[in-house]
């Protein structure tokens, strides 16, 4: 076995982030590399994930996932290449999944590590429409948003790493009708053109119920709710009679430093007889091996497609996660850090 790295590189949150991020509230940092102990392996990491949750994780409050800590690497989706292990079942060379992102190293127990074959997909798709991502939009419109042919679907955030599989996947199961709002007239192109919505609208060219209405006159029946405010009002609008939403992030008030207000129209929620439910991607974790299994055989015969939005080097990280705030990505963001 040639020898370990001495050091690696981390990023570490170093102040708490009032409103929106600053590249000063991180810090890139060289720590030192440890060789695996008993049941463990050390992974050389090849990609890792920027997510917009992670935003919730740099406020000391708590929440379903516990804080980051001040001073400390924080966390992340990555996959990489054993380099050394102490754990049976695990050798050198095997690619594995595993949560110690924001790093180039990462000494990880075995059992929180899951190997994944590069044959079924590049690696980074892990991280992607075969990871958290993919199984998020599955879970969350057909488990929590009990979609069913025929549904008309509207999808906020359209284009990215969630939203995107959203609105295949519904259009592969039989959806009547599905819409996507993105922040760009490209972005709008991608939706109809290469992931086969319906109609699209960019939310920056006027309001957003109005633009709604005209894309979907009929009503819609399933809502997949990534940005919250103004487009969750319009949804509850548009939503028909037993509509269904699917709340899985508000991306649009995570930098808020003032409480948003609350859809002025709420109160169409009776009459309308709407659920709205959030979605955890970790209370759907039995549905994995069905999830990878169909969602693979989709991308074998091409009829699911995804983007990925690669930043290349280390010290990249922290911009890459400021731009997915911005929503400078298509597809999943992904940094693959590089020596």
């Amino acid at each position: 076995m040639s020898a370990l790295p001495a050091t690696g590189r981390e990023w570490h949150l170093v102040a708490r982030p009032h409103g929106w991020p600053k590249p000063e509230d991180f810090a890139l940092r060289e720590a030192p590399v440890a060789a695996p102990g008993e049941g463990r392996i050390l992974v050389r990491n090849l990609h890792f994930s920027v997510d917009p949750y992670m935003r919730g994780r740099m406020n000391d409050v708590k929440s379903y996932v516990p804080p980051f800590q001040l001073d400390q690497p924080m966390e992340g989706g990555a996959v990489g290449e054993v380099i050394a292990s102490e754990a049976e079942g695990f050798a050198v060379g095997d690619h594995v999944l595993h949560g110690l992102g924001w790093r180039e190293y990462a000494e990880v127990a075995a059992r929180h590590a899951t190997k994944v074959d590069g044959s079924v997909a590049p690696l980074s798709a892990y991280l992607g429409v075969l990871g958290m991502p993919g199984l998020t939009a599955y879970a969350g419109l057909f488990e929590t948003a009990s979609f069913k042919e025929g549904d008309a679907v509207f999808v906020s955030g359209a284009a990215g790493a969630v939203g995107s599989q959203v609105g295949q996947m519904a259009k592969l199961k039989g959806a009547s009708r599905v819409i996507g709002s993105a922040g760009s007239d490209e972005k709008v192109r991608l939706l109809v053109e290469e992931y086969g919505f319906d109609a699209a609208f960019n939310y920056k060219d006027g309001p957003v119920a109005k633009q709604l209405k005209e894309a979907a006159p009929d009503g819609i029946d399933v809502y997949f709710d990534n940005v919250g405010g103004d487009h969750l009002e319009a949804a509850i609008s548009s939503l028909n009679v037993h509509g269904r939403a699917t709340i899985c992030g508000m991306i649009a008030q995570y930098n808020d430093t003032e409480p948003a207000p609350g859809p002025r129209n709420l109160a169409l929620v009776i009459g309308k007889r709407l659920r709205l439910q959030g979605v955890l991607v970790s209370d759907h974790a039995a549905l994995q091996p069905r999830f990878v299994e169909e969602v693979a055989g989709w991308l074998r015969s091409g009829e699911l497609k995804y983007n990925e939005t690669v930043v290349e080097g280390m010290e990249k990280g922290v911009d890459a996660f400021l731009g997915l705030l911005r929503g400078d990505n298509t597809g999943k963001m992904i940094v693959s850090p590089a020596r």
